[in-house]
């Protein structure tokens, strides 16, 4: 018996898949915090492995086909952090970090945009970060190109420019935790599902963005993402 829902559940959040028609079906969105160890240390952590953390933004956050993306409200503080994005094709729990890889559908660029003014208060206060991270409109990504084609990039330029201007850059190999492992590292305390998509972390040269800019950003291998704040 199909299930009827009180009110209307609205349209599920979905990704493109590059050269389809088709739409991949967003279930969870989680990000890896503080996975470069440059980027750590700008934010004025200490960069030495340890286990990693994350955090997590709404399904619906996602922003696809270069769409605009509004400046958000209540923050004067908006930052650009660019992402290689994997998209899951199989769930688990406790999944073998050698077997993890055989879960990924594909990979995007997204951009993991934070209100840094919101999240330091929260930091401050020892509170959750979702008013900084998890907010309308705040995963702006491309289309997911699948493993299948691309394969499973461990190494690989990713950079940012905003206005033309180079604000980010890095390489992929320089994860603290890499794919596999942050796959593996989740699954121990989430069942992942079909339908997740992991936020790998990003390079240094995090910055503020203002009304009229224009983002631009890549990893080697993958479509670029451009997208304007208004």
């Amino acid at each position: 018996m199909s299930e009827t829902f009180v009110i209307d559940p609205g349209p599920r959040a979905g990704v493109p898949v590059a050269g389809t028609n088709a739409l991949f079906p967003v279930h969870r969105i989680y990000c890896v915090g503080r996975n470069y160890a440059a980027h750590a240390r700008e934010m004025g952590k200490d960069p030495d492995r340890e286990p990693p953390f994350f955090f997590m933004k709404p399904a619906d956050a996602v922003v696809t086909g270069g769409a605009d993306v509004p400046y958000p409200p209540g923050t004067k503080d908006l930052h650009h952090e660019i992402e290689l994005v994997v998209a899951l094709a199989r769930g688990g729990r406790d999944i073998d970090p050698a077997q993890a890889l055989d879960h990924v559908f594909g990979y995007a660029v997204g951009v993991d945009l934070t209100r840094r003014d919101l999240q330091q208060q929260a930091k401050d206060l020892a509170r959750p970060w979702d008013f900084g991270k998890g907010f309308d409109n705040s995963a702006p990504l491309t289309a997911l190109t699948p493993a299948a084609e691309l394969g499973h990039p461990a190494s690989g330029a990713i950079w940012l420019e905003v206005n033309g201007q180079r604000r980010q850059s890095g390489d992929l190999r320089d994860m603290i935790w890499s794919v596999p492992e942050s796959i593996a590292f989740l699954s121990r305390y989430y069942e992942l599902c079909p339908g997740d998509l992991i936020f790998t972390g990003t390079p240094a040269g995090v910055g503020a963005l203002s009304r009229g800019d224009k983002v631009r950003g890549a990893i080697e291998g993958l479509a670029e993402l451009v997208f304007d704040i208004l």
